[in-house]
């Protein structure tokens, strides 16, 4: 562990007393506040020369994110357990057996997830809910089943304070997947996130529909093309957090993230972008992934001691991590600028193919780099479109055409996404509110569904423009929420501050309405 000095030894303290003090955040917020300005005192990892120059600097310069893990990494980023294992033969840490009914099930996930770790401090995957109930209500009464299942949800809001925890349904239409997506209907609530793994082949026109009607009360689910994500990560995938596909039993040691605005205004050409800018800070970024990963896997103890991985819930051999990437529209509007052209992302051929151009390369690196501990992915990261953080100011998401100058028409944005959702099987989306006065009739959003999963657009999000959930970037907040914490008040949970900053700094509220 290496020395620090005590001008950041006093700031650090500084920042606990403010922490202390805070008014606004509540006693869970400032406990985990304060683990994490503990953790900041340390240094353990072997980090890479360059690395300060590229990571520790104000929004406007910095190139490298590390998005807040930590500097003395104590289990991975992103855990996925076998929910199902759990089903099936219970926890001997939790003193749990396999339950028998609805009424055990749904205490016994209760229990499950205060024992699964993030960056959070709160799981950030659920389970296949649908899967997991459905062997359980099929026998029981209907409206008792619906209101166990209404009290779990609420439970779940109310506890798991982090709209990063995720949920999936489907592709298979079930009856306990009914019942979930009525109850979300009606809840209106912010957490848990859910995706709905949909193929036309297996997903029924009703159950699909459900999950519209779902979302356009709540935000969610958002839809994933289940086919694409077989295809890369197999069967047994999951989407976990935002929107990453990631292995079950498995999960991600750690997400960074290239801000590829700033790595373009390091460059004097697109050829200097291209051959010296970008590699070098990839570079960089890839070394300081496999120093953090290392730590977590010679040196945290994690694996070896955590019951998650001694019951089997996860396996070390399934875990990868997410090479992640911000900003690609303003990269490629400082590059055509610097060519003296006025071409922009997302309206001009020459600017998105430079766009594909730019991913290529980020992509052929990533496909080059070995880490021996990612065996889940064949040794290499997966590519994942970030989807932004609070503080983010002129930075749009991942791939993302930027807020304000969205194409016309939906057909033409959607257009945009095909060429870029292909890079990245650990996730990424698009976000489109819905006039509801206009588009009452489901069916236009199932059809939208069919056809953009048909050309290869791997997952799309939708919500009402009225209402009071709304999608921020990949995770959910409620605009009332976000109105007591402008006022100072409390709030239960945790990202309903970063909506607020996303609100402020990222103009999520003034998406192209559809």
């Amino acid at each position: 562990m290496r020395d620090i000095d005590m001008e950041r030894v006093n700031g650090t303290r500084e920042k606990m007393l403010e922490t202390v003090k805070s008014p606004v955040l509540t006693h869970e917020q400032k406990v985990a506040a304060m683990a994490n300005l503990a953790d900041s005192l340390l240094e353990v990892v072997d980090l890479p020369e360059g690395l300060h120059d590229l990571m520790d600097q104000p929004i406007d310069t910095k190139c490298i994110c590390d998005l807040a893990e930590g500097h003395a990494p104590l289990r991975p980023r992103y855990i996925i357990p076998d929910y199902k294992k759990f089903m099936r033969e219970g926890s001997k840490f939790l003193q749990l057996d396999p339950p028998k009914d609805l009424f055990e099930a749904l205490n016994s996930l209760l229990i499950f997830y205060k024992h699964v770790p993030s960056v959070t401090n709160f799981p950030v995957y659920l389970g296949a809910l649908d899967e997991l109930l459905d062997p359980f209500v099929q026998d029981m009464d209907e409206e008792l089943a619906k209101k166990m299942i209404r009290l779990f949800l609420i439970h779940v809001d109310r506890t798991v304070l982090d709209s990063f925890s995720h949920a999936n349904v489907g592709p298979r239409d079930t009856k306990a997947g009914r019942i979930i997506l009525e109850v979300e209907a009606e809840l209106e609530q912010a957490v848990p996130n859910i995706t709905m793994k949909y193929d036309e082949d297996i997903t029924s026109d009703e159950f699909a529909l459900m999950g519209i009607n779902t979302t356009l009360h709540s935000a969610k689910p958002s839809f994933a093309n289940h086919k694409m994500f077989k295809s890369e990560l197999g069967e047994d995938y999951v989407i976990a957090s935002c929107y990453n596909g990631l292995k079950l039993g498995g999960g991600s040691y750690t997400l960074c993230r290239l801000l590829l605005g700033n790595i373009a205004k390091r460059a004097s050409s697109v050829e200097d972008f291209k051959k010296n800018q970008l590699p070098y800070v990839c570079r960089v970024m890839a070394d300081y992934m496999d120093a953090r990963i290392r730590f977590e896997v010679e040196e945290s103890g994690f694996f070896e001691n955590n019951f998650l991985a001694k019951e089997g819930f996860i396996r070390r051999d399934r875990f990868t991590a997410m090479f992640g990437m911000v900003g690609l529209a303003e990269c490629v509007n400082h590059l055509m600028e610097l060519q003296g052209k006025t071409g922009r992302y997302g309206h001009d051929e020459e600017a998105d193919a430079l766009g594909v151009e730019i991913m290529d390369e980020i992509d052929a690196f990533n496909k080059a780099h070995v880490n021996p501990y990612c065996e889940a992915t064949d040794g290499h990261f997966l590519l994942h479109a970030q989807v932004g953080i609070d503080s983010d100011m002129g930075i749009s998401p991942g791939t993302r055409i930027p807020i304000g100058e969205e194409p016309e028409e939906l057909i033409d944005h959607l257009r945009h996404c095909e060429k870029f959702h292909r890079y990245f099987p650990s996730g990424t989306g698009d976000i489109f509110p819905i006039d509801t006065t206009v588009h009452k009739n489901h069916d236009f959003l199932l059809d939208v569904i069919k056809g953009s999963f048909r050309e290869g657009i791997r997952y799309l999000s939708f919500y009402a423009a009225d209402s009071d959930v709304v999608r921020i970037t990949g995770y959910l907040v409620k605009r009332s929420e976000i109105e007591k914490l402008e006022r100072g008040e409390n709030v239960l949970q945790d990202t309903t501050a970063l909506g607020m900053g996303a609100k402020h700094n990222s103009r999520v509220f003034q998406r192209k309405v559809r």
